[in-house]
């Protein structure tokens, strides 16, 4: 008997190491997908980005052939002041807006937690609807609203004695991050929404038996249950401020302040479609993707060291 079950453990234990074709079956189509869109143009600009164009002949004149460059062109991009200032614009950008984003998602996310039922589908509806309009169209309504002269929010403050310049060098910054905080807040407010609906009304009421009132409840409960969506939404923003591109490149017609270098996209963009130079914008890109996995994988190493630490 007992060598029987000796006998039988083996072999369970190499059928369950088998994998699992059905698995495969239903992740096959999505891995295709992943691999084509994803990781084939992500090695397709890492090797545009080796390349250069090379000119023969007199002056340069002669016909132009492609020539394997190295880290020129990486070279090349840190050597430029303008792109290097986009860097520190973004990240500028995204230490304020951020913060500012995620803490108003937080806060109507613990309002709609609190409102009835009835209420709470239209209201989560209306603070979402500004993420369903895209980007561009975004921006185009907050440039009227910034325009001097057409902005019924200029004429209100004039009348007021202030004359702010929205479009100026040195506000048009975060006249952008009003746009992205009014995109994009009622999106991660959904998520943090998503996991409160996901505690367990077993410690609200416990809380609720202990005298717990509402602000204790959402200090004591909520807030530590919501972390895990606070950090995905954080995660998401700081790679969505590094591909700042959309909105600047709207008002860019609107605001002279906004340069062609004004962010690391916009540098890469105009670089492969007004300058012609594909492989410097490559290398551009390379690097911002770079930058982005390193503030993202960055943040979540510092909020896991954080949860060691408190437990």
């Amino acid at each position: 008997m007992t060598t029987s079950g000796t006998s039988r453990k083996p072999a369970a234990r190499r059928r369950s190491a088998r994998p699992d074709r059905k698995a495969w079956t239903f992740l096959g189509p999505f891995l295709a997908v992943y691999v084509f869109a994803m990781i084939l143009p992500i090695c397709y600009a890492i090797y545009q980005s080796l390349l250069k164009v090379e000119r023969s002949g007199p002056l340069g004149l002669g016909k132009p052939s492609v020539t394997f460059a190295g880290l020129d062109n990486y070279a090349l991009a840190l050597e430029q002041t303008t792109f290097l200032e986009g860097f520190g614009r973004v990240l500028l950008f995204g230490a304020v807006q951020v913060p500012v984003m995620l803490l108003l998602a937080l806060t109507l996310a613990l309002l709609l937690d609190q409102v009835k039922d009835r209420w709470a589908g239209l209201l989560r509806a209306t603070y979402f609807l500004p993420y369903g309009i895209p980007g561009v169209i975004a921006t185009l309504l907050w440039g009227f609203l910034y325009v001097p002269g057409i902005s019924p929010v200029n004429d209100v403050l004039g009348k007021l004695g202030v004359q702010p310049d929205f479009l100026g060098y040195d506000n048009i910054l975060w006249s952008i991050a009003n746009i992205v905080v009014w995109e994009f807040a009622g999106y991660n407010m959904l998520i943090i929404v998503a996991q409160l609906k996901s505690i367990p009304q077993e410690l609200y009421e416990a809380a609720r038996i202990d005298g717990a009132g509402p602000w204790q409840t959402a200090w004591r409960i909520k807030l530590p249950l919501v972390r895990p969506a606070l950090t995905l939404t954080c995660v998401f923003s700081i790679i969505g401020t590094m591909q700042l591109f959309a909105e600047p490149l709207v008002l860019k017609r609107l605001a002279p302040a906004v340069t062609n270098d004004y962010t690391p996209n916009l540098s890469a963009y105009f670089d492969a479609f007004a300058n012609a130079n594909v492989y410097l914008a490559a290398a551009k890109s390379v690097l911002l993707a770079v930058v982005a996995m390193v503030l993202s994988f960055g943040f979540l190493s510092l909020i896991g060291r954080k949860r060691k630490d408190d437990r």
